[in-house]
């Protein structure tokens, strides 16, 4: 963060501003939380990492929902939005059986009813249960 803006970089004519937080778990790999490109906010896939230690939090599917919805929370509000805005969101689930137990904690945050695809992979980093990704857009 440069004096609590997000990093702006210009890439190839395009104007992006990256997006980092301490509020959301660091990036695990070498991308960027998000990225904000005209006025939507491109969010990397948030798994059930806890901010502060970077530990998978939760064991169970709605555990980690919880946590990757807080998480999809912190990261659109530091970069000036908010949940009732994402218009899509892509759900990964480890396991197609959780679907249901999994739609009732996102229901309670994706209030808004947004685009969604939601797919069952074979694996996902740190062998968490779920991941979300989330376009939202900037008021």
């Amino acid at each position: 963060m440069n004096g609590g803006f997000p990093e702006i970089r210009i890439l190839q004519g395009v104007f992006m501003k990256y997006v980092q937080t301490d509020a959301a778990p660091a990036a695990i790999g070498p991308y960027s939380q998000a990225v904000i490109s005209g006025n939507l906010i491109y969010a990397s896939g948030q798994i059930p990492l806890s901010p502060g230690n970077g530990e998978v939090f939760g064991s169970v599917i709605s555990e980690q929902t919880e946590q990757v919805c807080r998480n999809v929370k912190a990261l659109l509000g530091a970069a000036g939005s908010s949940i009732e805005r994402v218009v899509k969101t892509t759900c990964f689930l480890a396991d197609m059986g959780d679907f249901a137990a999994f739609n009732e904690v996102y229901a309670k945050y994706f209030t808004g009813k947004p685009a969604r695809s939601t797919v069952a992979v074979k694996g996902l980093p740190r062998n968490v249960l779920v991941e979300i990704e989330v376009i939202a857009e900037l008021p």
